[in-house]
């Protein structure tokens, strides 16, 4: 492989060396590897799209909601809010109930066919007898993802294409090396959807201007914002593979970066989730999914106000 150095890709992208050292350190130059106190620039990384010239674009969308549609779930977030400080030991074992059945049926949807059980004893770092490799990687690499986000979390982290490739790379960690936290080289399709993921040559300036327009967002109920950038991150479909899991974990991040709880998709409601997702990428009408991941968040709030 042939790397340019901060000088050359400042003359090839016709920016200024400092610029190039920016986007860098902000990990937007795809492949690019640090050495000490130089950098190392893939021949075939492409000249990041400069977000500070990049405008909002939120036309296309089609919400259709009742005036008082998130009144339930809103005043179900206050009644489980008047409730904190949580007793240590029940939101504990709460929380490892929900990551459990999390990654599970997340994993499930992209067809890993660990049951639950077989899920906690992997988690628990036993081996599980006629499953791959692969199967037992993606178990421990979703458990990993969610404590990341919960850092993230009490960090107060934005959302920024950083921490959605670093989301990425710990998703697919020792299972596809080449490709973790990296851009797609190549185009794709989505096996059963009638979308088209955009050409690969597009997905850097698209993901810019994903984070661009999901800043423009604030106006929106926290539920609507992260169906969104679920929605429109899986439409984009960055990565080779992984992409499902990445967006609902993001989806997921946003939602308790607003204090509401992760939602989780049941992999006996794939084709539901598949459908409300084909449906806002082909139309832009995305009232069917925000419905779907609200109800999903009244179910986990009925979870809390019960045990807490």
């Amino acid at each position: 492989m042939k790397f340019m150095t901060t000088k050359e890709a400042a003359e090839k992208w016709e920016i200024s060396e400092r610029r190039i050292r920016q986007l860098l350190e902000e990990g937007r130059i795809e492949g690019a590897i640090k050495n000490g106190n130089s950098w190392n620039i893939p021949d075939y990384a492409i000249k990041p799209v400069d977000k500070r010239s990049v405008k909002p674009d939120n036309k296309g969308f089609i919400i259709d909601l009742p005036v008082n549609f998130f009144d339930k779930v809103d005043n179900m977030k206050k009644e489980l809010d008047s409730k904190r400080p949580f007793p240590k030991e029940t939101l504990r074992t709460l929380k490892e109930a929900i990551n459990l059945e999390w990654t599970y049926n997340s994993n499930g949807i992209e067809g890993n066919t660990l049951t639950l059980r077989e899920t906690q004893v992997v988690l628990e770092g036993i081996t599980v007898g006629g499953k791959t490799l692969k199967e037992h990687l993606e178990a421990i690499n979703h458990e990993k993802a969610i404590l990341y986000l919960d850092d993230l979390v009490k960090e107060k982290n934005p959302i920024t294409e950083w921490n959605i490739k670093n989301i990425h790379r710990l998703v697919l960690k020792d299972i596809d090396d080449k490709n973790v936290g990296r851009y797609r080289t190549e185009n794709v399709m989505i096996k059963g959807a009638v979308h088209v993921p955009p050409d690969y040559l597009k997905v850097p300036e698209l993901m810019e201007k994903l984070i661009v327009n999901y800043h423009s967002w604030s106006s929106y109920h926290p539920i609507i914002r992260a169906a969104l950038l679920h929605g429109e991150l899986v439409k984009i479909h960055p990565f080779v593979d992984g992409n499902g899991r990445t967006s609902r974990l993001l989806m997921n991040l946003d939602l308790m970066n607003h204090g509401f709880n992760p939602v989780i998709i049941k992999k006996e409601d794939r084709l539901k989730y598949y459908e409300a997702l084909d449906k806002a990428h082909t139309t832009g009408n995305y009232t069917d999914f925000i419905k779907l991941i609200t109800k999903l968040e009244i179910e986990m709030l009925k979870k809390y106000l019960e045990l807490l």
